[in-house]
């Protein structure tokens, strides 16, 4: 299944974008129903952080969400597979003077994991050298071709399981680190803090790398576009963090992708099990 997954990627990619926008559509509402499991975790998410919501937007926001999640996944073989010139006219990017004004120094582009995240850190390796942290696949092959079209522009890609150590010798080196800290990644080094107002495991990571090696935080959003392509957004960089105080940094991330998930709330990986830790005593979302 696996190879006919990529070898339909691979054949797509040399499509027009907005056709795969719609071919990623179609297969994204079929989807919806065919996945039982992600289809009733997204319904879970959606229930927790927007309780006030209608019960009919939230069942079309989490269709809306395969679909999106679906185009973007099709998206990849483009960034994998077609030349670096398409690649970079598929994204735009706006605020790359607030990476440039860094230059230097020792930079964390912080990226929450909305659909289109690959698509901007495939463009960001054409101007800065990069470094990434990456969850291996449990299927040999699926690991192996991420893998291949992640680092395919000579970045440096280190599994999430090496830990912040690989992180801190990245940004040591001289590499913008690329850093998506915004999944439940279990209670190890983690506080918790509202997200949309439940609250959330929050890896502390961000604090501990910016603290580590005294490196700016960048934000950066990649927004899906309707009909194809892509527009990125650098934010000016953070002040006064990290602030010693874990818990607030983590509050202030979580705030900040709360913000830019009611930009484009069908966007954001409602998919993950994103409250499966619960504080002792707390019963079970999932």
């Amino acid at each position: 299944m696996t190879r006919l997954v990529f070898g339909f990627m691979w054949l797509a990619h040399f499509l027009p974008l907005r056709v795969i926008a719609v071919i990623g559509s179609v297969i994204g509402s079929a989807l919806f129903w065919l996945i039982r499991e992600r289809r009733e975790v997204t319904r879970v998410n959606l229930r927790l952080c927007f309780p006030g919501m209608d019960a009919k937007r939230r069942e079309k926001l989490a269709r809306d969400h395969f679909r999106a999640f679906v185009r973007a996944f099709l998206d990849r073989g483009v960034l994998w597979w077609a030349p670096p010139e398409r690649i970079k006219r598929m994204v735009r990017v706006e605020g790359l003077e607030h990476l440039r004004a860094l230059a230097g120094e020792p930079v964390i582009v912080f990226a929450p994991h909305f659909v289109g995240f690959d698509v901007t850190w495939s463009r960001l390796c054409f101007d800065f050298p990069m470094a990434l942290m990456y969850a291996r696949q449990k299927d040999a092959l699926f690991d192996r071709v991420i893998l291949s079209g992640r680092s395919r522009f000579g970045a440096r890609i280190f599994p999430r399981q090496a830990g912040a150590k690989e992180a801190i010798a990245a940004l040591q080196g001289g590499a913008v680190y690329y850093y998506l800290p915004d999944l439940d990644f279990g209670p190890k080094r983690a506080v918790f803090v509202p997200f949309f107002g439940v609250r959330a495991a929050t890896v502390t990571g961000l604090s501990y790398i910016a603290r580590s090696t005294g490196a700016a935080v960048v934000p950066c959003v990649t927004r899906m576009l309707p009909g194809g392509g892509y527009a990125a957004t650098l934010y000016p960089a953070w002040s006064a963090f990290p602030s010693g105080d874990d818990a607030a940094d983590a509050r202030r991330m979580n705030a900040f992708i709360e913000e830019r998930v009611l930009e484009m709330p069908e966007q954001y990986h409602w998919l993950h099990k994103r409250f499966k830790t619960r504080p002792q005593g707390e019963p079970k979302f999932y």
